[in-house]
């Protein structure tokens, strides 16, 4: 299996920590394509590729690649958005977590979105016990 794990890179790097756990407990389960987003090393300047379009391009092909995505979705992020669609219109199963904190609120453009299965956690057990769930069931 291969997943796609999704978090915020321009929109912010403040989960950076959380996103290599995470990353770190998926690839027990599955190949991790996008395993350089837990990087501490990578800033939100997000120089992770020659230009954008190589950035965009990789990304995309990663994407169609992966059996499913997994979505840290609690810092606001573009991308993420972008990587969510895009893959809802592929048909890959998607997992959103959202970390109830500092009163945020997700976007309704994903909790609204009933082909995402979203998930509220407030810890990273609460967040292994979603993947491990939502992967067997992918």
């Amino acid at each position: 299996m291969k997943i796609y794990f999704a978090g915020s890179i321009r929109g912010g790097r403040q989960d950076a920590k959380l996103y290599e756990q995470l990353i770190d407990y998926l690839k027990a389960f599955a190949e991790v394509l996008t395993e350089h987003v837990g990087d501490a090393a990578l800033t939100s300047a997000g120089d992770d590729g020659p230009d954008d379009q190589f950035i965009h391009d990789r990304d995309l092909d990663w994407l169609k690649e992966a059996d499913a995505v997994v979505a840290e979705v609690t810092t606001v992020s573009m991308g993420v958005g972008y990587e969510i669609g895009r893959a809802v219109e592929m048909k890959k199963p998607v997992l959103c977590l959202f970390r109830n904190a500092n009163n945020k609120r997700l976007s309704a453009m994903i909790s609204g979105c009933n082909e995402l299965e979203v998930i509220y956690y407030t810890g990273f057990n609460e967040a292994k016990d979603a993947i491990k769930n939502f992967l067997k069931k992918h």
